[in-house]
């Protein structure tokens, strides 16, 4: 009896031991596999074997909501390719390894940014097809324009990017508020980062914009743009009993840029209809009103960026050398200050005749080996 229970015992000693055994085996593969899968993200085996095991008891003790939602985001890209991925990252089916940025935290890229341009049925031909076969075309999938009429050739080109407004095609402040109300609202129904709106006389040099917007957050409350004229306007607001009321603002005729964090605060004053409201309050066009709901409602300051120019400056003084340098340029074609017309300083690649707003020969100064430039020049300048 005694022979017996002794086996038993020695048995069951066994037994443990084979089990302690094959448990710590399982660990340090696991471990192991932990520090093979992370390796190069900066985290320790450890700390990733566990956020990847038991998240929930790790998130709980000693850290942020920030601190969950980031780990949640990192863990999320890392089992799916981003549709994004930056040039050079290998796919998990490669063998190699990879670091996943949670979407929010990588750069802003040309495809995050919804670009409107204003325009009207008599300016198609001279003013937009200019526009498609220049800066549009290295855009097209971004750039939504904004018009007051039907236009088939147009729409050839844009397909569903040409918006029929159904607004006035007269200059006065209603038609021009109610295409940007129209505008304002097809941003907000797109998955982007940044809203930037031109007019129909503007060259956008995308790859300076690009980088522009890479200097700020697209969550924080962002307003980008240039004034028209070298102090705050004064209006009177009639919603506060005809206070008088004074705010920067960008000029459209330059362009300017909002946040996606600063566009869903304007939603009280400018989303569905209320936009109208706003430009009727200050009795201005839209982008006084823009600057009026930005800066005197919602208390963000503009920040002025000189790269953005429009026709009510001299063109002509721009260096050559510092035109690849900036976001937007303009042109004036009517006589400006006793000149016969207001253009940047460009003499080479096309005509005057041929080009007499200068922005063939800006896009081919850019971009030298684009169709539009074969045969004219080939090598930057």
């Amino acid at each position: 009896m005694r022979l017996s229970c002794r086996r038993l015992a020695l048995g069951l000693s066994a037994g443990a031991f084979l089990c302690l055994w094959l448990f710590l085996t399982g660990f340090q593969q696991d471990l192991a596999a932990g520090r093979i899968a992370t390796q190069g993200d900066g985290s320790s085996g450890n700390e990733r074997w566990a956020l990847g095991k038991h998240p929930r008891k790790i998130s709980s003790v000693g850290r942020s909501m920030e601190d969950d939602d980031r780990d949640s985001d990192i863990r999320k890209t890392s089992r799916t390719q981003s549709k994004h991925s930056r040039p050079g990252n290998r796919s998990p089916s490669s063998g190699q390894n990879t670091v996943s940025v949670p979407d929010r935290m990588r750069k802003t890229e040309l495809h995050d940014i919804f670009i409107g341009v204003k325009t009207t049925e008599k300016y198609h031909r001279h003013r937009m097809d200019l526009l498609m076969d220049t800066w549009v075309s290295l855009a097209k999938d971004q750039t939504f324009v904004f018009t007051d009429s039907d236009d088939e050739q147009l729409r050839s080109r844009l397909g569903d990017h040409l918006i029929n407004t159904n607004c006035s095609s007269s200059h006065m402040r209603q038609a021009l508020c109610c295409k940007m109300a129209v505008e304002y609202d097809m941003f907000l129904q797109q998955d982007k980062r940044w809203f930037c709106h031109v007019d129909d006389d503007n060259y956008l040099n995308v790859h300076e914009l690009v980088k522009l917007l890479n200097q700020y957050k697209h969550t924080d409350d962002i307003y980008l743009g240039r004034p028209s004229i070298n102090h705050p306007m004064e209006t009177y607001d009639r919603h506060e009993n005809m206070q008088k009321v004074n705010f920067w603002f960008a000029t459209g005729g330059a362009g300017f840029c909002i946040s996606k964090g600063l566009a869903l605060k304007m939603i009280p004053y400018a989303s569905g209809g209320k936009f109208m409201s706003s430009c009727e309050r200050i009795r201005l066009p839209d982008d006084c009103t823009l600057g009026f709901i930005i800066e005197r409602l919602l208390r963000v300051k503009l920040v002025q960026i000189q790269q953005f120019h429009s026709h009510l400056e001299w063109l002509k003084f721009i260096k050559k050398e510092e035109l690849p340098h900036q976001v937007s340029l303009s042109y004036g074609l009517t006589p400006y200050r006793g000149s016969a017309r207001n253009v940047i300083g460009l003499d080479e690649v096309f005509s005057e005749s041929d080009d007499p707003t200068r922005f063939k020969s800006l896009h081919c100064l850019l971009y030298p080996y684009v169709d539009l430039c074969s045969g004219h020049v080939r090598t930057r300048r």
